[in-house]
């Protein structure tokens, strides 16, 4: 593993170079961090994070497949110790069919049993919940809630996000193409102008949104289909905020640039903390109609659509959810994310009724 990962790290550092060698960087790069301070503090992250797990309070299952395979990552990580006191965060794992009395019991067992909650009041935890939790009147609840990190799906529910604190899991797409090299795809001329995969069992749309996709599937420049097959076919892939996202990682693998359609600033957004979704894809309102959409779309020249396709590339292999990890992986970058959140603050220690 030591030995696959400095090769990807060379292999990084070497397709950014431009950036290491300038002080102004030639072009932007997909991450927020310069690569002299990201890959640096990744590689201390994969040889000292550590992180225990406390008991589940009974067996469950996690019920997505992105929920599942961070789960399973991670229980068969290098991260979990068995030392408490050598951990950084705490894993506290839940069923998302818990009720808020039995959460509130949880943990309220773990405060009771253990030091590590009080000395931070849950602020060095982190729990997974597909949906995330709402807030609660009740004490423990509202402890998890405010202060421990929440990994959940993407999107989140609507209220159940804290930005800067919780994590969302990138979308795992059920038939990923071969992983691709780090560049852009050679450039070819497109069908479409854009494509769009159709949902049907989506509830979440707006009315905006429904008579967006009406016009659209009126206008032939943008294509249709219940699965997305031939994204090279289109020079962007259109996405609807609350809609089936699981395929975003896919677009960008295979160079179609993904436009987000939505009415609202996105907190959510996987890896917010490590890549700069603002260079790697495109986002727009659904309110002005086709008209508006096509004209964003179409004054995007050629230089900034191969700027944004070429990065997009870049970034998408931490997109990838791999049944094995691989370093710089969908897997690693949440841990990523995790490490970045490892500093909280101790209180002293006081004792609960």
């Amino acid at each position: 593993m030591a030995m696959v990962t400095t090769s990807l790290s060379l292999l990084f550092l070497s397709l950014l170079t431009p950036f290491l060698a300038h002080p102004t960087p030639l072009q932007p790069s997909p991450y927020l961090s310069p690569p002299t301070v990201l890959f640096p503090d990744y590689h201390k992250m994969t040889t000292h994070f550590k992180i225990y797990t406390y008991d589940p309070p009974k067996s469950f299952h996690f019920t997505t497949p992105s929920e599942t395979q961070f789960h399973n990552s991670l229980l068969n990580s290098q991260f979990l110790t068995r030392n408490p006191n050598e951990a950084h965060l705490f894993f506290v794992p839940f069923p998302h069919d818990f009720s808020t009395r039995q959460l509130s019991r949880f943990i309220r067992d773990l405060r009771q049993n253990f030091p590590y909650w009080n000395r931070t009041l849950g602020a060095d935890h982190f729990f997974v919940s597909r949906a995330g939790i709402a807030y609660a009147p009740d004490r423990n609840v509202l402890e998890l809630k405010k202060n421990a990190v929440q990994i959940s799906s993407f999107p989140t529910t609507s209220g159940n996000f804290i930005p800067h604190k919780d994590i969302t899991l990138p979308p795992l797409h059920p038939n990923p193409s071969p992983l691709v090299l780090p560049h852009a795809p050679a450039n070819k001329t497109t069908s479409f102008l854009g494509f769009m995969k159709l949902d049907v069992k989506s509830q979440s749309q707006s009315q905006s949104d429904k008579s967006l996709v009406q016009e659209m599937e009126a206008d032939p420049e943008f294509a249709f289909a219940s699965e997305p097959l031939d994204l090279g076919e289109s020079r962007f892939c259109l996405f609807l905020y609350g809609g089936d996202l699981t395929w975003v990682g896919e677009a960008m693998r295979v160079g179609c640039v993904p436009v987000v359609i939505t009415d609202r600033p996105i907190q959510d957004l996987p890896l917010i903390d490590v890549v700069r979704w603002s260079e790697i894809a495109v986002f727009v309102g659904p309110r002005d109609g086709v008209g508006e959409l096509k004209r964003v779309l179409s004054g995007i020249g050629d230089e900034r659509y191969e700027r944004i396709r070429g990065l997009g590339v870049a970034a998408a292999q931490h997109f990838v959810w791999k049944a094995t990890p691989q370093p710089y992986d969908a897997f690693y970058m949440v841990m990523y994310q995790l490490w970045l959140r490892r500093h909280a603050i101790r209180y002293a220690r006081r004792e609960w009724v």
